[in-house]
C-alpha cells in the first residue's frame, strides 16, 4: 500500500507540471512545419506566416493561370526574390509526379493554389456531370500531389453559369474571377504587361499566364512598378478572407 500510494504521488507531480497540450495548432503554422519537414522541399527563403489588413494595407492579388509548365519554376524565383506571394490556378492534367515540386515549393514558399479545371475545358457549355468531373478530379490530384485542398477555382475564360456555381458550392469553391486583364495570353509584349498590372488599384485581381516567356520576362519589371506605389502582394485568400463557395470574387476594392 505503501508503495502504490508513492507512485500515485509522483504520477500527480509529472501530471501537474507537464506543460498542456494545444489540441488546436495554428493552421498555418502546422502546414509550415510540416512542408518543412519534408525532405524533397526546396530550402529556400520562407515568407513569414502573416495576417494581412487588406482595408488598411494596398493590397494585390498576382494570379497565375494553366500551370505548372515550364516556366513556372523562373516566376517562383522573381516572386521569392521580392518576398511576393501570389495565386496559382493549375491545370489538373498538368499536376503529374513531375510538376509536383513546383506545387510543392509553391505551398512551401506561401503561394496558394486554385483549382483551373481539369483540361481548360469552358465549364458552363458541360453537363453538371462534366463540370464536377472537371473540379473533382483537379481537386483530387492537387491534394494528392501537394496535400492541399483547393478553395478557390477559376472557369477558364472566366465563363461561368448558375450550373458552374452549383457545382463549384459542391466542392467547397469560390469562383475568382478578375478585374485586371494582362492580355498577356494574346500580347506576348512585356511593355504592355507592365503597363495593364500597374494601372491596378489596391483590392484588385491581375490575371496572368505562368506558362508564357513573355509573362515571366515581365514579372521582375511588373513587381518593381507596383513595389514603387507600395504594394503588397497577397494571396486570393488573404485579399478576400472567408468566401462563400460557389459566389464570383471580382476584387475587393473599398467602396
Amino acid at each position: 500500500m505503501r508503495g502504490f500510494l508513492r507512485l500515485l504521488a509522483v504520477t500527480v507531480c509529472v501530471m501537474v507540471n507537464t506543460p498542456p497540450v494545444h489540441a488546436n495548432p495554428d493552421p498555418d503554422l502546422l502546414n509550415r512545419k510540416l512542408t518543412l519537414a519534408q525532405p524533397d522541399f526546396p530550402r529556400t527563403h520562407f515568407p513569414p506566416i502573416r495576417r494581412v489588413d487588406c482595408a488598411k494595407a494596398k493590397c494585390v492579388a498576382l494570379t497565375f493561370d494553366d500551370g505548372p509548365g515550364a516556366e513556372t519554376g523562373k516566376v517562383l524565383n522573381h516572386l521569392a526574390r521580392h518576398q511576393a506571394r501570389a495565386t496559382f490556378y493549375v491545370l489538373g492534367r498538368l499536376v503529374t509526379p513531375e510538376s509536383a515540386p513546383l506545387l510543392k515549393r509553391m505551398v512551401a514558399e506561401g503561394h496558394e493554389l486554385g483549382n483551373h479545371s481539369w483540361d481548360h475545358a469552358m465549364l458552363s457549355g458541360l453537363s453538371r456531370q462534366g463540370v464536377d468531373r472537371q473540379l473533382a478530379r483537379t481537386q483530387q490530384v492537387v491534394r494528392k500531389m501537394a496535400g492541399v485542398r483547393m478553395r478557390t477555382m477559376r472557369p477558364p475564360y472566366g465563363a461561368t453559369s448558375k450550373m458552374v456555381a452549383e457545382v463549384s458550392k459542391v466542392h467547397g469553391l469560390a469562383q475568382i474571377i478578375w478585374s485586371v486583364d494582362t492580355q498577356d495570353w494574346l500580347v506576348r509584349k512585356p511593355d504592355r504587361i507592365v503597363r495593364r498590372s500597374s494601372s491596378a488599384k489596391p483590392g484588385e485581381v491581375i490575371l496572368l499566364h505562368d506558362i508564357h516567356e513573355s509573362t515571366v520576362r515581365s514579372v521582375p519589371r511588373l513587381l518593381d512598378a507596383l513595389d514603387k506605389k507600395g504594394f503588397v502582394y497577397v494571396t486570393i485568400s488573404e485579399l478576400f478572407g472567408e468566401m462563400t463557395p460557389g459566389r464570383k470574387y471580382f476584387d475587393n476594392r473599398p467602396q
